[in-house]
């Protein structure tokens, strides 16, 4: 596909209704940037390490590397999922930025099949293509934390 071809060029709709579908009941990754690590250090008032330690899991990628996610509760809820998001404010950039991943907006149909678990895509505010590209531009701006093991 051409890149002025993309399915999303007329835009997309989403409004997170914080139905916290994406927050809760199945496992999966939030995988943190060091800036998204000091954003929530500063808004919890706790420690870089104790922040690491009491709220993250390092998790393996292959190739000898590890990348930081934060932890889940044994239900899979976020580890901050608490009636609602309680760092809303400080959330991650991974949570701030859906849909609009990469993974997600590789076709239509892969937007589609995501959009069956979150009521509020396709619906609400036009994201513009410049303004879901600015998304991926960030998300590709601040990469994720990984480790050597």
């Amino acid at each position: 596909m051409l890149p002025n071809q993309c399915f999303y060029a007329p835009g997309l709709r989403f409004s997170c209704i914080r139905c916290s579908a994406c927050c809760r009941y199945e496992s999966g990754f939030v995988f943190l940037s060091e800036k998204d690590v000091a954003f929530l250090v500063k808004s919890l008032k706790i420690g870089y390490n104790d922040f690491i330690e009491t709220y993250c899991r390092w998790v393996p990628t292959g190739g000898g590397k590890e990348r930081l996610s934060l932890k889940e509760k044994p239900d899979y809820d976020c580890i901050f999922w608490k009636e609602g998001c309680s760092v809303y404010e400080a959330r991650p950039l991974q949570c701030r930025t859906f849909p609009f991943w990469r993974s997600i907006l590789t076709s239509s149909e892969s937007w589609k099949f995501t959009s069956a678990s979150c009521p509020g895509m396709g619906k609400g505010t036009l994201f513009t293509r410049n303004e879901i590209e600015s998304c991926l531009r960030k998300q590709a701006s601040e990469p994720i934390i990984i480790r050597e093991i």
